[in-house]
């Protein structure tokens, strides 16, 4: 990649000049690199929700993209950066444990904590390294900087237990993980999950949630009536509780870590 691509994750929202001076201090470094932003809407420190976003797009990006995620409500405290390499890319968070949400349980490759003050933006705001250490260093690894150059090795990096679907004969535990401005519960259950209950995803497959049962995963969401729930596989790859041009969230009435649960032939 000639030019470099950087994507960019924060909490800061769009109505504040944080986006802007992240993305220019990134083009001070290199005026060529393009830069994407996944989304700046992630609830102030919400750090799992940053995690499963930024799950659900790095993969969309050319081997090589670095990934910046910076929900970091312990900037300028001892918490350290890191720079990780996965799944062909390089990803870079606060160790607070964003990135074990990305992770899933499977280990990065070299994880290094990013401490060469050389490729900072000086002076450094202890408020905003967004813009002082994150944006300058993922821009210098664009230019071909080694990723080693940026600090020390690490291992001991911030584990967080990630939720992960219970399986059992005939049934997948779950629970809602995000939830998208269309109101869509998007769970930590995915197609495989519900083919491990031995049967085609979709058919006898009964979905709990709340006090309501929804029979059958559904292809897309018009194949219920306008308003009514569904359950279909996402664009994720994951179990998503719907509703056909409204908002599942305000329908049930929940949001994150709500149980779902899925069983395979009779309902229960």
């Amino acid at each position: 990649m000639s030019r470099g691509c950087i994507t960019l994750l924060s909490d800061f929202g769009t109505t504040d000049p944080y986006v802007g001076a992240t993305r220019g201090a990134a083009l001070s470094v290199n005026p060529d690199v393009q830069l994407v932003d996944i989304s700046h809407d992630v609830p102030p420190h919400d750090i799992a929700d940053a995690g499963y976003v930024l799950a659900g797009a790095f993969r969309c990006f050319p081997a090589g993209t670095v990934h910046v995620a910076i929900v970091d409500p312990g900037v300028g405290s001892e918490r350290r950066i890191l720079a990780a390499e996965f799944g062909g890319h390089i990803l870079m968070a606060p160790d607070n444990g964003l990135l074990s949400v990305v992770f899933r349980g499977k280990e990065p490759g070299r994880t290094i904590s990013v401490s060469n003050a050389d490729y900072f933006r000086h002076p450094v705001s202890m408020t905003f390294h967004g813009r002082d250490v994150f944006a300058p260093v993922a821009a210098h690894l664009t230019l071909g900087v080694p990723l080693e150059t940026m600090g020390p090795p690490v291992d001991d990096w911030k584990r967080v237990d990630v939720a992960m679907p219970a399986i059992e004969p005939g049934t997948v535990a779950g629970v809602v993980v995000h939830v998208d401005r269309f109101g869509n519960l998007v769970t930590n259950i995915s197609r495989e999950d519900l083919e491990a209950l031995g049967t085609p995803c979709g058919e006898g497959l009964h979905v709990y949630i709340a006090s309501e049962e929804i029979s059958g995963v559904q292809r897309t969401y018009a194949e219920v009536s306008v308003g009514d729930l569904l359950a279909v596989i996402g664009s994720g790859g994951l179990l998503e509780i719907s509703a056909n041009a409204g908002s599942a969230a305000d329908v049930l009435g929940v949001g994150r870590r709500t149980p779902v649960r899925v069983t395979c032939g009779l309902s229960s």
